[in-house]
């Protein structure tokens, strides 16, 4: 057996990584770590001298690890109350957990689409066009033949173009709407809100009926510029608001504190100039691991 230090470096030097695939799969930075505690567990155990690729074997270990989290949490999932978003983590800040994730592929909206497909899909998928691993060491992580994985492959990214044919703005792009949106969101200005929200903008709120959270997607300017500028009045009648800028996957986003305490993260979903969609995670569990941005 390998000396123990070098078992733990190999795991750490990989870590970020291993971090990313398991949240691409899972969604859930709390399950993400869960997997990753458990993945050091079993990368103990093995005997280093038979494996040729260390990183493409932690890769297999992980991704088993991740799909037996998603199918066992598939049922809690389904009785979810309300609507379920992923938990925030962020993706342009210092502290907080380390990961290799930028772009489309780590946006709430992405994540979603993930949702839509079969465990096998997902991981395939995310190995593969996230994070470029040959087919064949996919393969051999998901447990089946080069064809098959090519094939899930196929449908996964069929499915993914069907739900995300147009391009996500990075928070560069969207900060002038975003900035807007806030000025008309804290000034109560409906005629101001409307105007940066796309005719048929989402509301998404996640509550996970810990916490109060509207339990239907709400569509359209005029309900959603209601809804955010009743929501920030009513979180003004709860303590002293504090609201924070920060990117969170890969989107511009505002965490609201109450006295200080997170209330929420809403990320914020720019295309084409005006925001399409607004992501409210309220659900405290989802929470735990976000830090108040500087």
């Amino acid at each position: 057996m390998t000396h123990e230090p070098a078992i733990e470096n190999t795991f750490t030097e990989n870590r970020r990584l291993l971090f990313s695939i398991a949240y691409e799969i899972l969604g859930s930075v709390v399950d993400t770590e869960d997997v990753l505690h458990d993945s050091y567990l079993r990368w103990r155990e093995v005997d280093r001298t038979l494996i040729d690729n260390p990183r493409a074997y932690l890769a297999q270990i992980v991704t088993r690890q991740a799909l037996g989290v998603l199918r066992s949490t598939a049922r809690r999932r389904e009785e979810y109350i309300g609507p379920w978003l992923p938990e925030p983590l962020a993706t342009e800040a210092e502290g907080g957990v380390e990961h290799v994730l930028t772009g489309e592929a780590v946006t709430t909206a992405m994540l979603l689409v993930f949702e839509k497909l079969t465990p096998l899909q997902r991981a395939v998928f995310v190995l593969r066009e996230v994070f470029a691993f040959e087919y064949s060491e996919i393969a051999a992580a998901v447990g089946k033949s080069e064809a098959a994985v090519r094939q899930l492959n196929q449908r996964a990214r069929d499915r993914v173009h069907a739900h995300r044919h147009t391009a996500i703005a990075t928070p560069a792009q969207a900060q002038s709407v975003v900035e807007r949106f806030s000025i008309a969101a804290a000034t109560g200005n409906v005629a101001a809100l409307m105007d940066v929200l796309a005719p048929d903008v989402v509301f998404l709120g996640d509550g996970g009926g810990v916490v109060n959270a509207v339990r239907r997607p709400v569509l359209g300017q005029d309900k959603v510029a209601r809804l955010v500028i009743g929501l920030l009045t009513k979180g003004r009648q709860l303590g002293e608001i504090g609201v924070h800028f920060g990117v969170y996957n890969a989107m511009p986003a505002v965490v609201a504190t109450v006295d200080g305490v997170i209330d929420q993260v809403t990320s914020i979903e720019v295309t084409d100039g005006v925001i399409t969609a607004l992501y409210c995670v309220r659900n405290p569990d989802k929470l735990s691991s976000v830090q108040i941005p500087e």
